[in-house]
C-alpha cells in the first residue's frame, strides 16, 4: 500500500521556523542584518530589520532583551555593561531556568568582539519601545531617549540614518507618555535643520510629521501651516511617513476651510496607510476625519466604509452624525451632536462637526425645493425647526445664492417658488470630470513612484550588455578573417 505521507514544502518549512523563531533569536538576526548593511553599504538590509520592528517590540520583556544583549556583547564590553544597566538585575530563579536550559542544548557561542554601533542604538530603540509599556517607566525612557540622542549625535554617522527615523520617533512618544510633548520641539527642531542640510531624508520625514503633531497636540494649527510652507517633504520618504504628512496636512487644511484639499490629503493618506490590521488606530483616525470632511463638501460617505470591520466601531457615532445630515433633519442633528460630544472631543472633531449645522439645513432645504414647487418661509421655520422666519428667509436666501437651490423668494407673500431641475450638463460637471481625471493621472505617477527596485540592478544589465558587445565583436573579427583567407 503506498504512503499518503507527503513531504512538507520549501515554503512551509520556511513558514515554520519563523513561526517558531524566538524574540531573541530575531534580534541577533536582525542585528546580523545591520551589520551586513553597514559592511555592503546597503540601507536595505535595515529597512528590512525595521518593518518587522512593530510586531516585535511586541513580543520583548526584560529577559528577551537581556538575553539578546548577553548573546551578541562579549563579556567585558563596556557597551554591554551600559546597555543592561538599563535593565532589571536576572531574579535567581530565572538564572536557574537559564542554566538548566544552557545545559541541557548547546551553548551559543560568545562573540568577540562589540558589534557595529548601529545594533547598540538598535537595541536602545527596542528599551525604549519596552519601557512605553508600563506607566512606571515613563520618566527613564525619557532619559534613555536623550542619552540615545546624544550618543546618536555624537556618533554621526550616515549608515544610521533609517534606524534614527526610528529613534525620533520613539523620543517623541516618550516625551507625549510623559506629558512633556512641547519640551521636545526645540530638539526636533534643531535636528530637522540638521537632516536638511545633510540631505538626511529619513530623518528629515520623520522629524516633519513629529513636529506637525507636536503642534496639532496644542491646536497650534497656524505654526504647522507655516512649518509646511517653509519646508519640503522629502519624496523619497517611506509609504507610512507620507501617509502621516497627508493626514497632518488634511486636518490642516480642515481647520482653514479648505476642503478640497483636506479631502485630497486624506484620500492620499488612506491609500499609503499601513493595512487596517497593521494600524488600526490610524486607519480609524484618518477615516474619522475622511467623513467629517466629505460631510463639509456636501456629499455622503459611502455606506461600505461604516461596515469595515476595523471601522464598524468607531465610526457609530459617525454614522448617526452622516444620517442626520442625509435627511436634513436638524433636531436629529443636535441630539446626536450631543450624545456624542465627548467622543467627538476627543477625536477633535466636535468644532468641524458644529460647521455641519449649515450643511443639514442646506440639505433639508434642498429637500423641500424638490417636493414643493411653492412653500411658506412659515411651514419651512416649522419643518427645519428654525427660531424664526427671518431667519428661514435669509438661510434661503444664502441657498439660494450659492446655487443649492434653483429658486426665488416672493417677500411680498411670505413663500419661496422653487424652479425645475437644473440638467447634468454644463461647466461644472466638466470641471469634475477634470478633477477626476487628474487625481486618477496622480494616483498613476505616485504608484510608479512608490515602486521597489533593487539596487544596483542596472549595472548587472550593462555588464551583460558590455559581453554581449564583446561577443559580436569577436564574431565580426573571426568573419572578417574567414573572408581574408577564402580570398
Amino acid at each position: 500500500m503506498a504512503s499518503t505521507d507527503t513531504k512538507p514544502t520549501k515554503h512551509e518549512e520556511k513558514k515554520d521556523e519563523e513561526r517558531t523563531l524566538t524574540p531573541t533569536a530575531e534580534i541577533k538576526i536582525n542585528i546580523a542584518l545591520i551589520e551586513r548593511a553597514v559592511a555592503e553599504l546597503e540601507p536595505r538590509f535595515t529597512h528590512r530589520v525595521l518593518r518587522s520592528l512593530t510586531a516585535l517590540r511586541k513580543r520583548i520583556n526584560d529577559k528577551v532583551l537581556r538575553d539578546a544583549i548577553e548573546e551578541n556583547y562579549p563579556a567585558e564590553s563596556t557597551v554591554k555593561a551600559k546597555l543592561l544597566s538599563w535593565l532589571p538585575p536576572a531574579a535567581e530563579a530565572e538564572m536557574d531556568i537559564d542554566s538548566t536550559a544552557q545545559s541541557a542544548s548547546t551553548p551559543p557561542s560568545k562573540p568577540t568582539s562589540d558589534p557595529v554601533p548601529e545594533a547598540e542604538i538598535y537595541i536602545r530603540l527596542l528599551i525604549i519601545h519596552h519601557f512605553h509599556t508600563s506607566k512606571e517607566n515613563y520618566a527613564r525612557s525619557i532619559q534613555l531617549s536623550n542619552e540615545t540622542v546624544d550618543k546618536m549625535l555624537a556618533l554621526n554617522r550616515r549608515s544610521m540614518d533609517p534606524i534614527a527615523a526610528k529613534i525620533w520617533f520613539a523620543v517623541e512618544r516618550s516625551y507625549e507618555l510623559g506629558g512633556e510633548l512641547a519640551d521636545a520641539r526645540p530638539l526636533f527642531l534643531a535636528a530637522q535643520r540638521t537632516a536638511a542640510l545633510r540631505h538626511d531624508d529619513d530623518t528629515q520625514a520623520s522629524l516633519i510629521n513629529r513636529l506637525l503633531r507636536s503642534y496639532l497636540h496644542y491646536n497650534l494649527y497656524d505654526q504647522a501651516d507655516k512649518l509646511v510652507s517653509k519646508t519640503t517633504f522629502p519624496i523619497s520618504a517611506s509609504s507610512p511617513q507620507f501617509a502621516r504628512y497627508h493626514y497632518f496636512l488634511g486636518r490642516i487644511k480642515a481647520v482653514q476651510l479648505n476642503y478640497t484639499t483636506a479631502h485630497t490629503n486624506l484620500q492620499a493618506a488612506i491609500r499609503r496607510a499601513p493595512p487596517a490590521k497593521t494600524a488600526p488606530g490610524f486607519y480609524q483616525a484618518v477615516h474619522k476625519l475622511f467623513v467629517v470632511v466629505e460631510l463639509l463638501m456636501g456629499d455622503i460617505p459611502d455606506r461600505s466604509i461604516f461596515r469595515h470591520p476595523v471601522l464598524e466601531k468607531a465610526l457609530a457615532a459617525y454614522f448617526d452624525i452622516v444620517k442626520a445630515v442625509r435627511t436634513g433633519s436638524l433636531s436629529e442633528f443636535q441630539a446626536t451632536l450631543t450624545k456624542h460630544a465627548t467622543q467627538f472631543e476627543a477625536d477633535k472633531t466636535y468644532t468641524l462637526i458644529v460647521r455641519l449645522r449649515q450643511n443639514v439645513i442646506k440639505t433639508g432645504i434642498r429637500r423641500l425645493s424638490l417636493s414643493y414647487s411653492r412653500i411658506s418661509l412659515r411651514d419651512i421655520c416649522l419643518k427645519l425647526h428654525l427660531d424664526s422666519e427671518e431667519d428661514a428667509e435669509y438661510i434661503v436666501g444664502k441657498a439660494i445664492r450659492d446655487g443649492v437651490i434653483d429658486g426665488r423668494i416672493i417677500h411680498e407673500k411670505g413663500w419661496m417658488e422653487c424652479e425645475g431641475r437644473k440638467n447634468g450638463y454644463g461647466p461644472d460637471v466638466s470641471e469634475v470630470y477634470m478633477r477626476r481625471i487628474a487625481y486618477c493621472m496622480d494616483l498613476h505617477n505616485q504608484s510608479v513612484k512608490a515602486m521597489r527596485y533593487p539596487l544596483d540592478a542596472h549595472r548587472k544589465e550593462l555588464a551583460a550588455a558590455e559581453g554581449a558587445r564583446e561577443r559580436e565583436k569577436e564574431l565580426a573579427k573571426e568573419i572578417q578573417e574567414g573572408d581574408l583567407d577564402e580570398d
